[in-house]
Formats: C-alpha cells, sequence, structure tokens
C-alpha cells in the first residue's frame, strides 16, 4: 500500500513541483556550478543505490557523512536548501525508480559500517529507505548509530498508514532539525 502513495506522491511532487525544482536548479548552478548531488547509499536488503539530491556543499567537499563534514563546506545558498529541507526534493526521483519511500529509514553511506552492522542486527534493512522517518522528525541523525538504528526499527514495528502521513505531514511542517554539521573550530 504504501508503495502506492510512494509512486502517487512522488509524481505528484515532481510533476506540480517542476517549476520549483527547474528553479532551485539554476539557483545551485549559479552557487556551485553542479546543483546535484549524487552520491552512492546503501538501500534495502543492502543493495547499493545512487541518491540525487541538490548539492549544499562545495563541489570539492569530501564524501562523508554529513555530521563529519565540516561547516565550511555549506554553500549560502546550501545552508538555505538545508535549513528549508528542500535539498532533499530530487530523491522523489529516487521514490519514483523504487530506490526510496518517502518514509523509511534514512539511507547511509557505503562506509558507515557500525551504522550498516546496528541496523543488520535489527533487520532495517528488510525496507526501503526513506525521505523521512520517525528519527528524522525526532532529530536523531547518523552520530548515533546504536540509537539511530533501535528508532529506525521501531518505526518499522509500528508501520501503518496513518504513521506514514503522519512523519511526512511532520516533515512539510519543519519537524526535526536534519543531518546536523560539525561545527567550525576555532582558534
Amino acid at each position: 500500500m504504501t508503495r502506492f502513495f510512494d509512486v502517487l506522491l512522488s509524481i505528484l511532487g515532481l510533476s506540480l513541483g517542476l517549476p520549483v525544482l527547474l528553479a532551485l536548479f539554476v539557483f545551485g548552478f549559479l552557487d556551485t556550478g553542479s546543483p546535484l548531488f549524487r552520491q552512492i547509499r546503501v538501500g534495502r536488503e543492502r543493495r547499493l543505490f545512487t541518491l540525487l539530491k541538490f548539492r549544499t556543499m562545495r563541489p570539492d567537499t569530501a564524501h562523508v557523512a554529513t555530521h563529519l563534514a565540516d561547516a565550511s563546506a555549506v554553500t549560502r545558498w546550501g545552508a538555505f536548501l538545508r535549513r528549508a529541507k528542500l535539498d532533499e526534493l530530487p530523491q522523489l526521483w529516487n521514490v519514483l525508480k523504487g530506490d526510496m519511500s518517502l518514509v523509511g529509514p534514512r539511507p547511509c553511506l557505503p562506509t558507515q559500517t557500525e551504522l550498516i552492522e546496528e541496523r543488520a542486527r535489527r533487520g532495517v534493512f528488510c525496507a526501503r529507505p526513506g525521505i523521512t522517518g520517525l528519527a528524522q522528525v525526532q532529530g536523531i541523525d547518523m552520530s548515533d548509530p546504536a540509537r539511530l538504528a533501535e528508532v529506525d526499527a521501531q518505526m518499522l514495528r509500528e508501520r501503518s498508514a496513518g504513521a506514514y502521513f503522519r512523519y511526512i505531514f511532520l516533515t512539510a511542517l519543519g519537524r526535526g532539525a536534519g543531518d546536523r554539521i560539525r561545527e567550525k573550530k576555532s582558534g
């Protein structure tokens, strides 16, 4: 049932949001010259897929988990996109393709071995990864792998149509802070 809503809502989001997507693409091009960000992530059954996002960091930034990235790598435009959560919009294409769901555990990098082990132990890889979910609306990010995996598993145990729409609604209202970025070191 959630796959039906994933397809329907991603088609609606991509078609109705096309003018916004195009405008964000143009502004992103002016900001970094490379508005789309592609990164290999771990998906359902631990299969790898290419995740799409609008770029929020300089193109020369190392491909690491967000909580390990340096805050100085985030561009001014990127900071706006992250605050407004607009950087996630291209993932609607990943949802339409079936790599992701609108709601599920956030996909991690293949190098995040501790998180992968914690999720595997709890059976989290049985589900498609999502753009948002329980951990995201509670402000839990990938810097605490055991806690994140446990909350992801809890979300999957409590899956329902009501929870699916509640997480989408809370995300649209701005609930959750998104992945934290390491603060600049002073001195």
